[in-house]
């Protein structure tokens, strides 16, 4: 397969507003790399496609008028879909948001941001991130210590919540050093400790790990 070929990203769109899906649709088709390889409006419509046609991001409208994108996603992956998701939608609470992180899921994008953020957002969540705005981020990293001991997760040092945070926007390494003053490899060590505390082994299990153990106060 030529090498163009095996870097496109192929879509899905569900979401029963047609203006919106068909708007995004052409929209993200004129993305470089990107294809859309279907979008519809109702469940069953969705689960065809996906047993027709291969598909690496499923851009999934949360609000499905009788049901809601969390049914929609027990069934696809009863079908084995394995793709990534990414939660479109025009408003979910943070609560929410974190048990859809939790469950697996790569992110919660708003309608209301531009064509060009999304864009932006499915390259992230192909990329291994996870995508969530900042205040959601924020609520986690604001937590008292007090509240995440009581959740079995030892305090953050001032320094492990200056790059945990830079880790929730996306940063390498040598652009979270360059944010907030220190080396590299000071990074690099202070990762390891957050890897340590929270028993995970990668950033974006940092960053499930964290929103699971706080999505009560989310």
């Amino acid at each position: 397969m030529p090498e163009t070929a095996a870097s496109t990203v192929h879509l899905l769109l569900l979401d029963d507003h047609t203006l919106f899906r068909e708007c995004a649709s052409r929209l993200l088709a004129a993305e470089p790399g990107f294809e859309v390889a279907g979008h519809c409006g109702t469940i069953g419509e969705g689960l065809k496609i996906l047993r027709c046609k291969a598909v690496d991001v499923l851009l999934l409208d949360f609000d499905l008028g009788e049901s809601d994108g969390r049914q929609f996603l027990r069934l696809a992956k009863d079908q084995g879909f394995r793709g990534k998701v990414l939660i479109v939608t025009a408003g979910v609470d943070t609560g929410v948001a974190a048990e859809l992180i939790r469950s697996g899921i790569s992110g919660v994008f708003r309608k209301h941001d531009s064509a060009a953020l999304l864009a932006q957002a499915i390259r992230d969540v192909m990329a291994g991130k996870v995508w969530l705005h900042q205040e959601q981020l924020q609520s986690a990293l604001n937590i008292e210590p007090e509240t995440r001991h009581n959740n079995r997760m030892r305090p953050f040092t001032e320094r492990e919540q200056q790059v945990l945070s830079c880790v929730f926007e996306g940063l390498a390494n040598k652009e979270i050093a360059a944010r907030i003053g220190v080396s590299e490899s000071s990074v690099k060590a202070t990762l390891q400790q957050l890897f340590s505390k929270t028993g995970v082994r990668t950033r974006s299990q940092l960053v499930r790990i964290v929103l699971e153990q706080h999505r009560d106060q989310l």
